[in-house]
């Protein structure tokens, strides 16, 4: 059976006097399995999240899906800008105008009762859906309160989320990830990788016919819940969804109860992904404990023979388990937990720029209510979709107003002033990285290469990310704009081939300068993000002139100047060794402060992306 892949892998060792390494499962076998697994249950795992271009390594994954799967099982795809009444169901509205009363429909996830929802570009997919989607993989049923329309409607599905993102700042939104059992990233698997599966429907259906009779036991339980502890997976979702992905394991593997393959198949599919932290070492023994005594001469010789040549029955099951999760964590999540660089990141703005509402251009974001005009455009079918409830107290109106001998009007549809809706748009606003680099001092030339070597390294994702770039030092008297916002890398390059460096520190003028531009990036309608380089020491007043008393005291008011406009910020204090004077001027900017007296290029870019 396929679901004993880790078993037989285990099989065939030659070495019985020390216990084999794991072995590593392939990441194309492990995305079969979990494809064989949510089939078994995909109700009750809640779903996937698959991260994967659009590509023939996701196409060969999902047509695995798709012949696992009953053929009478529904799959309802879920476009990114759907409405709510087509999600959750409401008004129907050519039935209604014909007969005159609220008519109701069913909606997407409804008609998905017993079968899977696809999601598609699910990294982008609306707050509201998101929200929709996770109330009903909570409650199992949809509840419609719209359009004159209150009703429940009862269904269980499992959602397969396409991630679509480009980086890390696009991803599935964690209400939805923290509803799913297993996260799957296609994105280093190569064609020559995706090998047919053994698998098949007849399978998928005798799993489902034992799913409900397998036994879990205290132990597999404490290896989960174990294992999740020490890879800093806190949500009990996680560990109650590992368990739900066991189970199926076991019944795809014709078993009755949870082995110790089961529970490390759901560690490596459910858990691993959502590390962030390294399990600790083991630990060692005292170093004046006494060895073990020596095999007596007249031991059986064949008391091992019955024992498996690799020895794992021997460790806890809790550190197999844990061995099999940590094997399977993804490379790049690894070498971030080495790092230590594990954050949480905000989901209203990013490289891609902050999210902006409006009625003039941009993607369809709903409707709301208000008149035509000044550039909004009506939306024919929202408005009609307001008037239906109300026609026949409109048309009861309309035949007592003509019994009192006012004005007869035989009218289809009657819509009101307050029924007009207006189509809502939304866009993400392009992002401007400005770095304000103190160039004065013997370190300056240090310090605006570092710059330099950054700026290169944002440009070269700007085309993807939508960025411009844009750089001001200030030295001597004052500040100057060395390189306006672009996202050019020819042009940055040339004006940055020659950076002149030296002189006193007008740190308030730097930031002047920087609140300056920022502020003329908002009104054209981007988000600017400043990268403030500097040691924090001032010796420069806003008049050009030497004195540190003074040029302090206007360094932290233009500090206080930059708060007040509510900027975003980093400080990198770039002096040899930390000083307080940069954590205090970060502190009265309301930035991020960075001690990053070593930096090299790629060290800040990486920050810089952190930040904003």
């Amino acid at each position: 059976m396929a679901a004993d892949g880790a078993s037989r892998d285990t099989a065939g060792t030659d070495a019985p006097d020390a216990p084999a390494e794991a072995p590593r499962i392939s990441r194309w076998d492990d995305a079969c399995l979990a494809a064989a697994l949510f089939a078994v249950d995909p109700a009750g795992s809640g779903g996937i999240s698959l991260r994967a271009l659009p590509g023939p390594v996701r196409e060969l994954w999902l047509e695995l899906l798709q012949e696992l799967l009953p053929a009478d099982e529904p799959v309802r795809r879920v476009p990114l800008h759907i409405a709510d009444g087509r999600l959750l169901g409401g008004l129907d509205l050519a039935a209604t105008l014909r007969a005159g009363r609220p008519v109701a429909e069913r909606g997407l996830l409804a008609e998905a009762d017993g079968g899977v929802v696809l999601l598609a570009m699910a990294e982008r997919v609306a707050r509201s859906t998101a929200a929709h989607l996770s109330a009903a993989l909570d409650s199992g049923e949809v509840l419609v309160e719209r359009d004159g329309i209150t009703a429940r409607t009862p269904t269980r599905f499992g959602v397969v989320a396409l991630d679509e993102g480009a980086n890390d700042e696009e991803q599935v939104p964690t209400t939805l990830v923290d509803r799913f059992a297993i996260l799957l990233d296609l994105g280093d698997i190569a064609l020559r990788e995706a090998m047919p599966a053994d698998y098949d429907v007849g399978e998928i259906l005798a799993a489902r016919g034992r799913l409900d009779a397998i036994a879990v036991d205290d132990q597999a339980l404490e290896a989960i819940c174990g294992t999740a502890l020490a890879l800093g997976v806190d949500s009990l979702r996680a560990s109650l969804a590992a368990l739900r992905v066991a189970r199926a394991s076991a019944a795809l593997a014709g078993r009755d109860a949870v082995t110790v393959e089961d529970v490390s198949a759901a560690a490596r599919l459910v858990l691993a992904p959502r590390a962030t932290q390294l399990p600790a070492p083991p630990d060692q023994p005292p170093p004046d404990e006494e060895p073990p005594p020596p095999p007596e001469e007249n031991q059986d010789d064949n008391q091992d023979e019955n024992q498996p040549p690799d020895q794992e029955i021997d460790k806890p099951l809790e550190e197999v388990v844990l061995e099999a999760a940590e094997a399977a964590i993804p490379a790049n999540l690894l070498a971030m937990l080495q790092m230590g660089a594990m954050r949480s990141r905000s989901r209203s703005s990013g490289k891609s720029g902050a999210i902006q509402s409006g009625s003039l251009r941009g993607r369809p974001a709903g409707t709301r209510r208000g008149e035509p005009g000044a550039g909004a455009r009506l939306s024919v079918i929202e408005t009609l979709r307001a008037a239906a409830p109300w026609q026949r107290l409109r048309r009861q109106e309309r035949t007592q107003t003509a019994r009192n001998g006012g004005p007869a009007a035989d009218l289809l549809v009657e819509v009101r002033h307050d029924d007009f809706r207006v189509t809502r748009y939304r866009q993400r606003s392009e992002t401007t990285t400005i770095f304000v680099v103190d160039a004065s001092g013997s370190a300056a030339l240090h310090r605006l290469a570092e710059a330099k070597g950054a700026v290169e390294l944002l440009l070269a994702d700007c085309y993807v990310r939508r960025d411009r770039v844009a750089m001001i030092a200030f030295r001597g008297p004052g500040a100057e704009l060395l390189l306006p916002p672009t996202r050019s890398l020819v042009r940055a390059k040339r004006g940055l081939a020659g950076l002149p460096g030296g002189g006193g520190t007008p740190l308030a003028a730097g930031i002047d300068a920087a609140v300056e531009l920022a502020d003329g990036v908002q009104r054209r309608g981007g988000t600017p993000v400043v990268v403030l380089l500097t040691d924090g020491r001032a010796n420069v007043t806003r008049e050009g002139i030497g004195g540190r008393a003074q040029a302090g005291e206007d360094a932290l008011s233009s500090a206080r100047a930059f708060r007040v406009a509510e900027l975003k910020a980093l400080v990198v204090d770039v002096s040899p060794r930390p000083r307080p004077d940069a954590e205090k001027l970060a502190r009265e900017m309301g930035a991020v402060y960075l001690p990053l007296p070593h930096a090299d290029a790629a060290a800040l870019s990486g920050a810089v992306k952190a930040v904003s």
